[in-house]
């Protein structure tokens, strides 16, 4: 036991020796104030050789300009003020991480390291489920990890809590012989304890780092607004999902409006209904296996726990159990509300949530006569960001052959798609993105990266429907894909696909999907928004009332930098009007309420004629 970082580090080196591999789980579970002693004591020296291995390593949000800056710099401390960071991201960063330190990840923060070439060159593209074996054959010789304590009549027990994921595959291998490595572990007061697999005796570690001084708030990155697109994107793929089935939800905004859509779905079949043939392309019938609600329910195993499988367990959605389970987990991240939730949980509904090893979240093999009869009409619902007319799907990298990402296990599940009978691979993508002042199709021709092959398609889903694709031949499938995709490029990629003779040249876009732009959505997804139906934040939020008006304004803010004719209005409208008490609350909130500066006066008017129009649109 403990109670010094320093002190904990110097007895793993006497431990293991000035050769150190060091595993740190995934995301939340990492020890931050081992792994920055460690860091410490081999930069003072460089006789120790360290390396870690890690994927998404969390860091506190950077802001930039002056509005982006006193928005969130309020928020970082709320949520992040006593978050220690992390020694090792914070050279690679800078581009001065010692010669004898090694950072490997398998899965990245999105988009944060594109430009950090050391990061970039160490990256270790796999799928989650082989993680562990990859750093067994590095040499693995220490994992740190966060953990939760109980006592249990006097004896210490240690709960993995967030990450069962990988730790459990390499205890499974130590205790096998196939490995050894030393496990420590630091305490977190925050940390849920949750039961199942992961609950260790103390015997299982070989250090444990415990003090008031090294406790911290977990990270919690707070949910963000749920968008029309996103929102729409949720509602197609709710849809999809099976009553008395199986789900799998993937990180993001997506997760969570599906979540709400199947809550809809459940609770208030009719105005479902009603939604669905709003935002359909044409008005066609949905059976009843499609939008019914939930009598038998589901259960879910899911890589990920989320705030959105809390929601439904508490609509009465997530009912289905496997040997008294309803649902199946490797690690959690999220809000604050998510680990306060499960931490206030009683014994008698957590025991129905069991974190696992990701090779049974994400695999059949082991134990796969039981999964099989478990996992009946399965639907896996993942994030990819570009799909191409013939079903390949690109969610990690881009064609440089940078890293935005990660597969994690998106791979593991689509093939677990094609493996069980009645399974469904639901891959969802957002029609567009935002490049400067002009928008870019996510549908294309081709890419000059894949991270989902098209012999695995089977269903993508954008804002304006859903394409199935599975067995279906080429033609079939661009004529699917060219029915999601936004109506503004259809004619250049149909022209395209008939270029490359994969099309009839007689083939045009039938009538009803023709009419994809977001003006659209917005008119379909409006009543639904109206009636309450649609929150931003479904399952509730970090942020102030006043932050949560202010989120939209300042993103159409943001979007209108890219317009001058634009900006000049909304600083006109702003200059001209005079903000009511809420509105003024939210400059407040900015510093903005008494301007002192013509750069401040200028800004309080683009704000003021932003929050404006954020309450019209």
């Amino acid at each position: 036991m403990f109670s010094d970082p320093e002190a904990i580090a110097e007895d793993i080196i006497r431990d293991v020796g000035t050769n150190l591999v060091v595993g740190l789980p995934l995301g939340l579970g990492k020890a931050n104030h081992i792994a920055n002693a460690l860091f410490a004591r081999a930069s003072a020296d460089r006789s120790i050789s360290l390396t870690f291995f890690s994927a998404l390593t969390l860091e506190k949000p950077k802001p930039g300009n002056l509005l982006e800056r006193r928005f969130i710099a309020p928020v970082i401390e709320r949520l992040f003020g006593g978050y220690p960071d992390l020694s090792y991201a914070d050279a690679l960063h800078a581009n001065a991480l010692p010669p004898n330190i090694r950072v490997f990840e398998f899965f990245f923060l999105a988009g944060r390291w594109l430009q950090v070439p050391s990061a970039q060159q160490h990256y270790i593209s796999a799928n989650y489920t082989h993680a562990a074996s990859y750093l067994l054959e590095r040499g693995l010789n220490v994992v740190t990890q966060l953990v939760a304590k109980r006592l249990v009549d006097g004896v210490a027990r240690y709960s993995l809590s967030c990450n069962t994921d990988t730790t459990l595959e390499l205890l499974r291998a130590r205790a096998e012989r196939r490995a050894s490595f030393s496990l420590v572990a630091q305490v977190n007061s925050e940390l849920p304890f949750m039961p199942g697999a992961g609950d260790l005796p103390a015997d299982e570690f070989s250090a444990v780092l415990e003090s008031p001084a090294t406790d911290f708030p977990l990270f919690a990155p707070p949910s963000e607004p749920i968008t029309d697109t996103r929102y729409a994107i949720g509602l197609h793929a709710s849809r999809l999902v099976r009553d008395g089935g199986t789900l799998q939800i993937g990180i993001g905004q997506i997760g969570d409006a599906l979540g709400q859509g199947l809550i809809i779905r459940h609770r208030d079949n009719v105005q479902f209904r009603g939604v669905m043939q709003r935002l359909a392309p044409a008005s066609q019938p949905f059976p009843e296996s499609e939008t019914g609600s939930f009598e038998q329910g589901l259960y879910g195993v899911s890589e990920m726990l989320t705030e959105a499988f809390l929601g439904l367990i508490d609509a009465g959605i997530l009912k289905r159990e496997v040997d008294g389970v309803a649902l199946h987990a490797a690690f959690f991240l999220g809000p604050k509300s998510l680990y306060r939730a499960l931490r206030e949980m009683a014994e008698s509904r957590i025991a129905r949530i069991q974190m696992m090893p990701v090779s049974f979240t994400n695999e059949l093999f082991g134990e796969e006569d039981l999964k099989r009869r478990a996992r009946i009409e399965a639907r896996f619902v993942n994030t990819a960001m570009i799909a191409t007319l013939l079903g390949a799907a690109v969610s990690d990298g881009l064609e440089s052959g940078q890293v935005v990402s990660g597969v994690g296990g998106q791979y593991n599940f689509v093939a677990q798609a094609f493996a069980l009978a009645g399974a469904r691979s639901i891959l969802t993508v957002e029609a567009t993105r935002q490049a400067g002042a002009h928008a870019q199709s996510n549908i294309r021709w081709s890419y000059g990266h894949e991270t989902i092959p098209r012999h695995l398609r089977d269903v993508i889903v954008t804002e304006y429907g859903v394409a199935d694709l599975r067995g279906k031949s080429d033609a079939e499938v661009i004529a699917a894909m060219l029915g999601v995709a936004d109506s503004r490029f259809q004619a250049e990629l149909m022209r395209q696909a008939k270029d490359a003779g994969k099309l009839p040249k007689d083939f045009e876009i039938p009538a009803a999907h023709r009419d994809n732009v977001p003006e659209r959505i917005r008119r379909a997804l409006k009543p639904a928004r109206e009636a309450g139906l649609l929150p931003s934040f479904p399952f509730g939020s970090d942020f102030t009332d006043a932050e949560q008006r202010l989120i939209p304004a300042l993103q159409s803010l943001q979007a209108a930098q890219r317009s001058p004719l634009l900006l000049s209005g909304l600083l006109w409208q702003g200059l001209t009007r005079i903000p009511d008490a809420a509105d003024r609350e939210c400059l407040a909130r900015l510093g903005l309420d008494r301007p002192a500066t013509p750069s401040e006066r200028v800004y309080r008017a683009l704000v003021s004629a932003a929050l404006a129009r954020s309450r019209t649109a």
